[in-house]
């Protein structure tokens, strides 16, 4: 790993990792999966190599949340940390609300739009997708 190595945690701290480098952009989903899963009107989300996350204290434990997703969270506090997808086998996708220095993964856009709340309106000026990124 480089430079561009970040470190998180979950809420009581059992869980501890880290990461890099970044893949894409960070975004903020708003699916409505991820909202289910978190509990709130958006997620935020850093994608790394399978291999570049390094879990550094705990465990995680997994939900299979649709055919071929699977989200990791903490069993002690359930902070959500990760995200797979059986489609994208080699990559991994970080909350970036458990990095311990989030401001160094500031989101791009928005991805998922679509099934966004109406209320749920973002005015920071970022792109917005209806899905997912453009190709």
């Amino acid at each position: 790993m480089n430079g561009d190595v970040l470190t998180g945690r979950c809420l009581c701290g059992g869980v501890r990792y880290r990461v890099g480098p970044r893949l894409y952009p960070p975004t903020l989903c708003h699916c409505e999966s991820c909202r289910r899963a978190a509990g709130a009107h958006a997620v935020g989300w850093l994608t790394v190599a399978r291999a570049d996350f390094v879990l550094t204290a705990g465990e995680l434990r997994e939900l299979e949340s649709s055919p071929g997703v699977h989200r990791a969270f903490c069993p002690r506090c359930g902070a959500p940390v990760t995200y797979r997808n059986a489609r994208r086998a080699g990559e991994i996708d970080v909350t970036l609300g458990t990095l311990d220095e989030p401001s160094r993964a500031a989101p791009v856009d928005h991805i998922w739009m679509e099934d966004a709340p109406a209320w749920d309106r973002p005015g920071d000026g970022l792109p917005q997708y209806p899905r997912g990124r453009d190709p």
